[in-house]
């Protein structure tokens, strides 16, 4: 008995040691994490253009299970400085679903290819923001009322969903080789 417990500590600690992370790791997520909100700051004069849905696709392909902390800090540090309201709940799932999307097409290593595939999720997005609508309307009177919260509220963004799309394919197209080579030093 006492052997099967000491064996199944063992593979315990080894699932532990794969979560842990290194000072060196705990400052490259704060660097990534500053990095994320820099960018934001500086593209925060162009609505809908941003290097978030870049950042967190290049961190995913080159950093791997790392960006598992980035992400969550991230949305925390959004919510200290913009305020928590329901974007942020949006946040809570849109970008851990880009870096699940991101990791289930690691492999792919064609500028083109993550350049439509950010440009797909650029105009996703108010799709799937509106989520949260449909259960804040569905809360408040059912499926119909969820409908009809979400829908409306998605409609009215999509003309700015297609500049986030063209912004998102632009930005990776440009910046995908020069960055990737660079990552690839590391």
């Amino acid at each position: 008995m006492e052997i099967l417990i000491l064996g199944h500590m063992k593979r315990l600690n080894s699932m532990e040691d794969k979560f842990r992370f290194s000072a060196k790791d705990i400052a490259l997520i704060g660097a990534m994490i500053a990095v994320i909100e820099v960018c934001k700051a500086v593209l925060s004069f162009m609505p809908n253009v941003e290097l978030t849905t870049f950042w967190l696709i290049m961190f995913t392909l080159y950093f791997g299970r790392k960006v598992i902390a980035v992400v969550p800090a991230f949305i925390l540090v959004e919510g200290i400085i913009y305020g928590m309201n329901t974007w942020w709940i949006m946040y809570l799932y849109i970008w851990p679903l880009l870096v699940l999307l991101t990791w289930l097409f690691r492999k792919e290593d064609s500028a083109l290819f993550w350049a439509i595939f950010s440009g797909i999720f650029g105009l996703c997005f108010g799709a799937l923001c509106s989520i949260t609508y449909f259960f804040i309307g569905f809360s408040s009177g059912g499926i119909a009322a969820g409908f009809n919260t979400a829908f409306p509220w998605w409609i009215a963004g999509i003309m700015w969903d297609m500049i986030h799309c063209v912004g998102n394919f632009v930005l990776m197209l440009v910046l995908y080789k020069p960055i990737r080579n660079v990552m690839k030093r590391f």
